[in-house]
């Protein structure tokens, strides 16, 4: 059998599967379906430093091989998280990070300072490309100067492995994905979803309740791995690929075109599963061509 360790900064993952937030609960909410201890890590719900009630319904629809959501990082806050979920968490032979949002660069750098005081969570997954919030979230990802100040304030009150997921919405995201890296990123993920809408013409309205959500799935995926491809060359910290795996082939695309680890995310709803399938199929892919370790084929492709 394959060796599938990777490494993510100073985080050492026993395979390369994770999930994406929020599609994964608190992972809890999937204990009945699968062993949480199989995956390399998953990554919780967004959690900010106050409660967010979310946007109003309706926030999801369906796409041709996707979905639109305008969620809006509905929580508790990060206080409830560590008094009440972390507890729950903390027994996992599996990686937990936490997936951190903010209105604010304060709220942000708050936060992370927070999770930071966690003993059994090793990283956190600092979100600047929520495309479903009015203030905060996505506004942070789109530009060099915003991606960098958030970045350089959480990682004055974060010491553990910081991650930083990256905004698909943008002209040149290897531009952001450097700007993180130069103010301590130790790693990016890509991408979040994409923005986009659809409309009821019978009720002559979009299907979400704030006009437009992002985009996830199959569809996503193509764009996806052209952006975690351009990213990996340009930077040299590891990156996450994520968009629209569905299943082990899936994932196997992503580590060629330069991806250390994987999120899964929409397949969650699907197949609750999908991650175990998912490395599996890789164990069994690497078996068949001969390939002792998984590192052997990140970034094969040019």
């Amino acid at each position: 059998m394959a060796k599938l360790n990777v490494k993510i900064g100073d985080l050492a993952l026993k395979n390369p599967v994770l999930t994406a937030s929020g599609t994964f609960g608190y992972g809890l909410e999937f204990a009945d379906f699968i062993d949480l201890n199989a995956l390399g890590g998953f990554i919780v719900k967004g959690t900010t430093l106050h409660p967010r009630e979310g946007n109003d319904y309706p926030r999801m629809a369906e796409t041709a091989s996707g979905m639109l959501n305008c969620v809006g990082l509905q929580n508790k806050g990060v206080e409830h998280f560590c008094t009440e979920i972390y507890p729950q968490l903390t027994d996992f032979d599996s990686h937990v990070i936490v997936n951190v949002s903010g209105s604010t660069i304060e709220d942000y750098a708050a936060c992370a300072a927070r999770i930071n005081e966690l003993e059994h969570i090793p990283a956190i997954e600092l979100n600047i490309s929520c495309p479903n919030v009015k203030s905060g979230g996505m506004a942070f990802g789109v530009t060099c100067e915003g991606a960098a100040s958030v970045v350089k304030a959480v990682r004055k009150a974060y010491s553990k492995t910081l991650i930083v997921k990256l905004s698909p919405n943008v002209t040149d995201i290897a531009a952001i994905a450097r700007a993180v890296e130069a103010e301590g990123a130790d790693s990016v993920s890509l991408i979040n979803t994409l923005m986009g809408m659809s409309v009821d013409i019978e009720r002559r309205r979009s299907r979400l309740s704030i006009g437009t959500g992002g985009l996830s799935g199959p569809c996503v995926k193509p764009v996806a791995l052209r952006m975690v491809s351009q990213v990996a060359r340009a930077v040299k910290i590891p990156v996450i690929g994520l968009g629209g795996i569905m299943n082990a082939e899936d994932a196997l695309e992503f580590l060629m075109v330069g991806a250390t680890a994987v999120e899964i995310g929409t397949a969650n709803f699907i197949d609750p599963a999908v991650t175990i399938k998912v490395i599996e199929g890789m164990n069994d892919w690497l078996d068949r061509h001969g390939v002792k370790d998984v590192n052997e084929i990140i970034g094969v492709i040019d």
